[in-house]
């Protein structure tokens, strides 16, 4: 009998957790005994096909014995094909083709051939072995840009299981990958610029403050008035991700599948547009078996643009509430709960009516009263509130859209929003993430502040939240034009960007 010991890991939520693999392999059996415990999926489960095929056709042969294999510990579900290759080394290890492997930590799916191919949630899988004390990180060769990234563990990109085989026996000859990938690249250009769209000053204003403060807006206009060009366009003004904030994205991007192989870190901020029809799991994560992120979670440190709001599920926009508001999504699930982060930018669009042309001044509107508030009411107040700006986007009239002059750019746009930001940090928080405890006193109001805010709170029936987020967002407009205290004028623009949901939502 001999029992041989390998370690790899499990990902849950975007936490990764070290898993024991051990294999016992004993005379009296024969090769098609091969038994698997500890809560496999079945993708482990028919990890034992793939291992037995890499194991002959890389030369090392399959013993005619029994196997057993556990994944410890046993009350944590296991999925994925990235345990194949700790488990075959653990059998090697039995035969005892290779030395001890208690200084590292191995995943990889194996190939029939015994090539590795890459999986998902490497990234924290390395922060798991950096918790866990483990020096040595092996993983596929396309998986080490990604892995490199944590310090304090050496990072070994293999392409064969011979390959594998050969580091445990002489690891000196072997060179840990580099961590140069661990600087995000420039903010990429490939986002269309604000300079290509004509007219829709108004609009372009305040999506200058949405970046600059991390609002939430939505913007209400007719069919072809460039809400959804001015929304592709967004992503564009804000400033690069920070190194942490990089670590977050790709960490939940990996976690999803979706970081393209070779790819250290995210270096540009994601920019989510998924189609009115996304279910319930699709928006917010789920699935079956181990939950998955959804695209609030994709989203996370970027922007989520829901084009024709009203036309998403209303139980699905309901769900937004959560994110919203703690910029988290926990989901629980019989034998566990989990938490995926989404502090996101939610960019809004929608028609004011079920044709478009309600309240649009060249264009007949043929819905009824009740058919265009059934139609709005889709959009819930409670939602509504949570939205800081809301805006209208009318059509473009025919001279500014035939016009040479081509605005403001998004580099001009990107430049102040930095400014603004770079104010923001030092407080140590975004403008829209104000805590409440401070609110009063960065936001402190003169006494034609103090007017300018109770008419419009007694006018417009607003609620203590739309109350805070008014003054967070006039606490933005006054960063943007750096000053220190917000002012009777900060707060009029500020307010000027809530009465739209008063006019329709009325």
């Amino acid at each position: 009998m001999a029992l041989f010991r390998t370690r790899s890991a499990a990902v849950f939520g975007i936490e990764a957790h070290l898993i024991d693999v051990e294999v016992d392999m004993y005379s009296g059996g024969s090769a098609r005994d091969f038994v698997t415990v500890g809560m496999p999926d079945t993708a482990v489960r028919e990890s034992r096909e793939r291992i037995k095929s890499a194991l002959i056709n890389s030369g090392f042969g399959y013993p005619n014995k029994s196997v057993t294999i556990n994944l410890a510990p046993a009350n944590i579900r296991k999925e994925g094909a990235g345990f194949d290759l700790p488990m075959a080394l653990g059998i090697l290890g039995a035969m005892g083709t290779v030395g001890s492997a208690d200084e590292h930590l191995l995943v990889g799916e194996l190939s029939l051939d015994g090539t590795l191919r890459p999986v998902r949630g490497v990234l924290s899988m390395a922060a798991c072995a950096r918790r866990r004390g483990i020096p040595n990180l092996l993983v596929p060769a396309d998986n080490a840009a990604e892995a490199a990234v944590t310090e304090g563990v050496r990072v070994f990109g293999m392409r064969h299981l011979s390959e594998v085989v050969a580091f445990l026996n002489q690891p000196d000859k072997f060179q840990p990958a580099s961590s140069a990938a661990a600087t995000p690249t420039p903010l990429d250009q490939s986002f269309p610029d604000f300079s290509e769209v004509r007219g829709q000053t108004t609009a372009k204003r305040a999506l200058e403050v949405a970046a600059a403060g991390g609002h939430n807006l939505l913007m209400i206009g007719p069919p072809g008035s460039g809400k959804t060009m001015l929304a592709k366009r967004f992503a564009g003004i804000l400033p690069p991700l920070t190194f942490q904030e990089a670590i977050q994205t790709t960490q939940v991007h990996s976690v999803a599948g979706l970081l393209p192989r070779g790819v250290g870190l995210l270096a540009q901020r994601p920019f989510r547009s998924p189609h009115h029809t996304v279910s319930d799991a699709g928006l917010i994560g789920g699935g079956s078996g181990t939950p998955r992120p959804g695209e609030v979670s994709l989203a996370h440190n970027g922007v989520l643009f829901l084009d024709e709001l009203p036309e998403f599920p209303r139980n699905v926009l309901e769900m937004l509430r959560q994110p919203l508001e703690e910029s988290s999504v926990t989901l629980a699930r019989t034998n566990m709960t989990l938490s995926f982060p989404s502090d996101f930018i939610l960019i809004g669009a929608m028609n004011p009516c079920p044709c478009g042309y309600f309240s649009d001044p060249t264009r007949e509107c043929r819905c009824t009263g009740a058919i265009i508030q059934r139609y709005l009411s889709k959009v819930s107040g409670p939602l509504l509130d949570r939205i800081d700006m809301h805006i209208e986007v009318p059509s473009v009239p025919y001279k500014e859209l035939r016009g040479k002059d081509t605005g403001v750019s998004s580099a001009e746009m990107r430049d102040r929003v930095e400014g603004a930001r770079a104010i923001q940090q030092r407080r140590g928080f975004y403008n829209a993430r104000i805590p409440s405890r401070q609110l009063r006193k960065l936001c402190a109001l003169d006494e034609a502040g103090e007017r300018t805010l109770e008419m419009a709170v007694r006018r417009m029936g607003l609620s203590a939240r739309a109350h805070d987020r008014i003054l967070k967002v006039a606490r933005t407009i006054a960063d943007l034009s750096a000053s220190e205290s917000v002012t009777a004028k900060h707060l009029a623009e500020a307010v000027q960007y809530r009465s739209l949901d008063r006019s329709y939502w009325n």
